[in-house]
């Protein structure tokens, strides 16, 4: 029995495509898991930043702080007057945009994100949109924590979804009044 060299070479290409498939199939796979890795990763490092007491008590610390105005936070908690709060805030303000760009580039999905975070990434957010907006016109420029606002609205997105009256249930960290006035004009 003779074998066609056409039939042959025929094979050989076959062959060869489907070891190109195979090849890109494990590269997807591959891909696959080396991303759900990363968010892991991503997500067991917030975590450890986040959910430590040095953390949770700036946390703390921010939701005690009284201002009548822009002028009054100014006069008690700029950095030119109270260099410890300027940092305690930059500290939390710092990992909470570091959130927002991570979310933003797909390193964080929906879920841990909240699980780490909770409310306290939009009540704070609630608590210092205006004076954020303050800042970004004397020192921050107008994209200052634009990631943090991003993602707060997210979050806030996402409970109200699942949670509609959760905002009435929160009012140790804001009002249902300071609430709507934050979020009535939708995401950025």
């Amino acid at each position: 029995m003779m074998v066609d060299l056409a039939l042959l070479q025929s094979v050989s290409y076959i062959a060869g495509a489907l070891g190109v498939c195979v090849a890109a199939v494990n590269y997807v796979l591959n891909l696959r898991e080396t991303n759900r890795n990363r968010r892991i990763t991503t997500t067991t490092t917030l975590v450890q930043s986040l959910l430590t007491l040095e953390t949770l008590h700036i946390e703390a610390e921010m939701y005690v702080m009284k201002w009548r105005d822009w002028e009054d936070f100014k006069s008690k908690y700029d950095s030119s007057v109270n260099v410890d709060n300027f940092a305690y805030r930059m500290r939390l303000w710092g990992i909470y945009e570091a959130i927002g760009t991570l979310y933003r580039s797909g390193l964080l999905d929906m879920k841990s994100l909240f699980c780490v975070t909770s409310i306290s990434i939009v009540a704070v957010w609630i608590r210092f949109k205006p004076i954020i907006e303050e800042y970004r016109k004397v020192a921050y420029g107008k994209e200052g924590f634009r990631n943090w606002e991003y993602v707060a609205h997210e979050v806030a997105k996402y409970i109200e979804k699942n949670d509609p009256l959760w905002r009435s249930n929160a009012p140790e960290f804001f009002s249902p009044e300071e609430y709507d006035r934050t979020f009535k004009l939708g995401a950025p």
